[in-house]
């Protein structure tokens, strides 16, 4: 008999059965004594295991056991983590091409107007051009759409001592000019084969390091020429920076700084790498420690010609604060690409254009002097 597939009631019910026959004439007890002990231990067995299950929910509901597996409802991703993502930056590879941008919005969990936001990487790699660019980093920046018009001091009496009971002093004369600063496109294109847009992600890398490198390094030279260029005496338009003809000598910056305005603060001395070279050679000839360049922090500008090479009154050193320097970006300061698949397409070969929409002008008055190279220097 298989007592496994019997209940408790059953098998009870058996051992009342069993009872009664063994009474009965001609019964076999050897089989009942047997059909017995395998009911008992049936019994047994099964108390035994109650006996565990109660234990064990004992246990749980203590806090005992392990958990096997913890299930959690998923959670969205955010804009930002699919903007990390390889497929958001193959899918935005794809978007510069084809200038289609349904991949690459079908992928973001918000809605997003306007243009299609790029990927974190191409954010980093802007960044990193901005930080890393001296001159750029440290100019007064502005994000005020169309064209842009900033007020400067042109010229303003000083103020007064008024002894008490005398006649008021003059009321102040103050004369501001304006400058107009109207954004222009600045642009760099580069030539690429179909095999290096087909990479992705590494397409994508190389075009914005590429192009954001070249742009912030034509936008630098705009803004070097600015202050070169500036005159000496301000008018209603434009503020003017000052200047001096001077060799490379150990008092030179020391000269540029001393005809600053009083509200340089930051001062900076931006030139060409190799005019660094010629200033140590003069503090070095000067046979005595010192610090030609008075503590302030060296930039360099390869658009400043090398003093050794520069013409005679050309400017070739520049020392003052970049705050008076100001650049405005009606769009931005990210990079803007175009792609061209059409007109090289014979040649599998790709055009692809970054452009920066800004504007870009000397707002404050003596900020900056310009130190120019004398006709009578010899190199």
């Amino acid at each position: 008999m298989e007592f496994k597939k019997m209940s408790a009631e059953q098998l009870e019910a058996r051992m009342a059965e069993i009872k009664g026959e063994i009474e009965g004439e001609g019964a076999d007890l050897d089989a009942l004594e047997e059909e017995v002990r395998g009911i008992k231990a049936e019994l047994e067995s099964r108390a035994q295991r109650e006996a565990q299950k109660v234990a064990l929910r004992k246990a749980v509901a203590n806090g005992k056991g392990k958990v096997i597996e913890k299930m959690e409802e998923p959670k969205a991703m955010t804009n930002e983590e699919i903007r990390s993502s390889k497929e958001y930056v193959d899918a935005f590879a794809r978007y510069l091409v084809s200038e289609n941008d349904k991949e690459c919005r079908a992928l973001l969990t918000e809605n997003v107007s306007g243009t299609v936001p790029v990927p974190t990487i191409v954010d980093d790699i802007i960044r990193t051009a901005w930080d890393s660019n001296d001159i750029l980093s440290r100019v007064k920046k502005t994000f005020i759409r169309g064209n842009l018009r900033v007020a400067f001091e042109l010229s303003a009496d000083d103020a007064y001592e008024h002894t008490e009971g005398t006649s008021a002093p003059t009321e102040e004369s103050l004369t501001f000019g304006i400058v107009t600063m109207v954004p222009k496109n600045v642009k760099k294109w580069i030539r690429i084969s179909d095999e290096v847009v087909a990479m992705g992600e590494q397409f994508v890398r190389y075009v914005y390091t590429e192009l954001a490198k070249k742009v912030l390094d034509k936008l630098t030279a705009l803004v070097i020429a600015d202050i070169v260029n500036a005159p000496t005496t301000a008018d209603a338009d434009e503020a003017a920076v000052a200047n001096i003809t001077e060799a490379v000598d150990v008092n030179t910056v020391a000269d540029a700084f001393a005809n600053l305005c009083d509200e340089a603060k930051n001062v900076v001395v931006i030139m060409n790498k190799l005019t660094y070279s010629t200033f140590k050679a003069a503090a070095k000839a000067a046979n005595f420690a010192m610090d030609i360049f008075e503590g302030f922090p060296v930039l360099y500008n390869n658009t400043l010609p090398a003093y050794a090479t520069a013409s005679d009154n050309q400017a070739y050193m520049i020392v003052g604060d970049l705050d008076g320097e100001q650049v405005n970006y009606p769009e931005g300061e990210g990079i803007i690409i175009k792609f061209d698949d059409i007109s090289e397409s014979e040649k599998d070969m790709n055009k692809v254009v970054g452009r920066q929409y800004a504007a870009h002008a000397l707002t404050a008055c003596k900020r900056f002097t310009v130190v120019k190279k004398p006709a009578s220097a010899t190199t």
